[in-house]
């Protein structure tokens, strides 16, 4: 008999944890006919809930300007919570940060162009992204950082 027991990984909800919008310099600015310039920042964090549950939520800011004046800022953090067990601890950063982002994205994606497209402004449609090469990135950087520290 195998004494290793069978890995577990399943979804067990997603969901938007937060959600900003803000446009400072309505409506004046909403008059420029200038095209603003686009700025779009990702992350991906994984927390512990309890044992073998975990939190990994991909964050989204889409900052707009023209000139030096913000036409609209979207924050939004998109969540998913996963049951994730018996696998190997080394293969536990590759599934928090490839495997559950690769499922959260596309709500946050959608999230994120359906509330520009609400506030009045044509969608921005977020990339899609390649979350292996973003997670192997960050594990170059933290091995160069000496601190051997996985993310």
């Amino acid at each position: 008999m195998a004494t290793e027991e069978t890995p577990v990984f399943q979804i067990q909800r997603v969901y938007l944890k937060d959600l900003s919008l803000e446009q400072p310099n309505s409506p004046n600015i909403l008059l420029e006919q200038e095209q603003p310039s686009v700025d779009i920042q990702l992350g991906v964090e994984a927390t512990p809930v309890v044992e073998g549950i975990f939190e990994v939520a991909v964050t989204a800011t889409v900052q707009t300007k023209i000139q030096d004046k913000t036409v609209f800022l979207v924050e939004a953090k998109q969540a998913g919570i996963f049951e994730i067990r018996n696998v190997p601890e080394e293969q536990m950063g590759a599934i928090v940060g490839i495997a559950c982002p690769q499922i959260i994205y596309p709500y946050l994606r959608g999230n994120v162009a359906d509330t520009i497209t609400r506030a009045g402004f044509p969608p921005v449609h977020l990339a899609e992204i390649n979350f292996q090469a973003m997670y192997e990135q960050q594990q170059a950087a933290a091995a160069e950082a000496g601190n051997g520290a996985t993310q």
